[in-house]
Formats: structure tokens, sequence, C-alpha cells
């Protein structure tokens, strides 16, 4: 069901969308990027992205636009989490900044969550940590966006890796192995439910995006079963290899597994002439930022997540 917010003084009108047609979204993009254009970093993720076309169950659009028609801001709701309250993104564009359109943004996801609300500020900026205080948010989690540099790979500074006894190692199939890939990153993200709940479809709009490719996605197996996988990506533009989805089955965690299969991936984004190395990890994994630390990582930049009081 969509809905229509008209603002009072007739400044803006936002509606909101259970699904965008082609035309809309292709106008959010285009704001998204003009956004990263000056802010440094996309103010939607990836994810968010990904689900701006078709229609999603859980996930709402809220559009933005001033009286000439315009588009101007965007916010995406996402309520598919059966304990945690939705989680939110949302962007301005840079011209149309100072206006009051953010925290309206804010004010109609309050409305739509039912006043139960996470909100990611990528980057950290300033001005997202004052419209989190204007409408009431507290910092809630900190998502840490670390980097090194690569070379070649002999020159990385990184041990040869060294596979705990009965591990293999190889290359993801498409289509042959997607199912048990997604029971064996469910397994090892059970504690984290926006990556343990991926579905054949997220990994499809994955294998579909122009930066999949196979030959970066690492498969680690013990007895024909998946233990463990590095999924690296290649941001071309920007020159940087990623370490986008690291994991390990619990019952094999401990014997050196993520280590071995994240020096594997870091070689193979090595030997491609990428100069630098970036991923994601959560502030408070102590265990996993002193790991990434000691492989040669530092903190590049931070994104905030705010909620509402609980």
């Amino acid at each position: 069901m969509n809905d229509v917010v008209n603002e009072t003084a007739g400044a803006r009108r936002i509606e909101v969308l259970e699904e965008l047609t082609p035309a809309v979204v292709q106008d959010v993009l285009r704001l998204i990027a003009e956004a990263a254009r000056t802010d440094g970093q996309q103010a939607v993720s990836e994810q968010g992205r990904l689900q701006l076309r078709g229609q999603r169950p859980g996930v709402r659009h809220l559009v933005l636009r001033e009286p000439s028609g315009e588009l101007v801001g965007y916010a995406q709701l996402e309520d598919t989490d059966p304990v945690e309250a939705p989680a939110a993104e949302l962007v301005v564009h840079p011209a149309h900044r100072g206006q009051g359109h953010g925290r309206a943004l804010g004010v109609t996801l309050l409305r739509e969550s039912g006043k139960r609300l996470r909100v990611w500020a990528h980057g950290g900026h300033a001005s997202a940590r004052h419209l989190a205080q204007v409408l009431g948010l507290t910092l809630f989690r900190e998502l840490r966006q670390m980097r090194r540099p690569l070379g070649p790979p002999a020159e990385l500074g990184i041990d040869e890796p060294t596979l705990p006894e009965g591990i293999t190692v190889r290359t993801f199939r498409p289509g042959e192995d997607d199912a048990a890939w997604l029971a064996a990153n469910a397994a090892a993200f059970a504690h984290h439910p926006e990556q343990g709940s991926l579905t054949q479809r997220d990994l499809d709009d994955r294998m579909g995006e122009v930066w999949f490719d196979p030959r970066g996605f690492f498969l680690a197996e013990r007895a024909g079963e998946i233990v463990g996988f590095h999924w690296t990506k290649v941001h071309g533009e920007e020159g940087l290899g990623e370490v986008y989805v690291l994991g390990v089955r619990p019952d094999a965690q401990g014997g050196g597994l993520g280590r071995a299969l994240t020096a594997i991936g870091l070689r193979h984004l090595a030997a491609q002439g990428l100069p630098t190395a970036m991923l994601y990890v959560d502030a408070d994994n102590s265990a996993a930022v002193s790991v990434y630390e000691r492989m040669g990582f530092v903190t590049h930049e931070t994104d905030l997540m705010y909620r509402t009081e609980t």
C-alpha cells in the first residue's frame, strides 16, 4: 500500500512506496551518486541500492520531491528482522540541504516504523549526528572501514596461507554451489542477521552485478562440505579490492582457517594489480579488529548506526 505525506507549508511532498518505477529508480540512483561525489561515500549501502528494483517484502521507499516535482531526497526502510527495529538509510541532494528535507524524511521514517527505528549514517558526518539528535536517536553501532596497501603478492608481508588439516580451497561455481554456500553463510553469520539472512534472490542480485567474478570467491571444504569462504570484490573505479564476505562455520573456527582465507583473498586481489584492500568490521568485534590490524589494516572511516531508545 502506498502513501503520500504533504508538508503543510507546501515545501515538499513525500511518497511512501512499496515499489519504484524504473524511471524513479534511475532518479534515485542519480541522487545517490551525486551525493556520493560530495560526501566521499555512498549514503545508501549496496544492499539498499539492490533493493531499489522490484518489490521486496518488508521494504518501503520514501521519495521526497519539491513542488517542482524534482526528486531531492530518498529514504529506505527495511523491516525484515524479526527482533530488531526496522533499519533505514536516507540521503538528500547536496544542493537542497539545509532546508529541513532530512528532518522531514526522518520524521516520516519514525512514523512508518512505529517509532522503533535504526538509522545508518555512513561516514558519521556531523550533519548526520545532528539529525540523529533532533530525531531523538542514540548511538548504537559503529562499523569501521579498514584499509591496507597491497602491491605485488611477494611484497604483501603476509605469510603463505597454511590451511588446517583436511581443508581444501576452490572457487565458487554459480548455480552449483548456491544452496550450500547460503547454508554455510547462515551458519557462519547466525549472530549477524543482516548477513546471515541472505536468500537466493540476494545472491542472484549480487551475481548479476558487473563486479561479480567467481574467480575471486573462495570456498574452503572439509569432506566435501563448505566450512569457510572468502568472497572478494573489486571496485574498479576506486582501485580498491574488498574483503567482501569472510566467514567460517562455528565447527571450523579456532584453527586459523579465517586468517588463511583472508591471506588467499588478499593475494588474489594483489595479483590483479590493485593498490589497496578494504574491509568492514564492527568496532566492538575486538578479536577481528586485532587480527586485521596485525595484517596491516588501519581504520579509514567509520559508519554509525543510531536507534530509538528501547
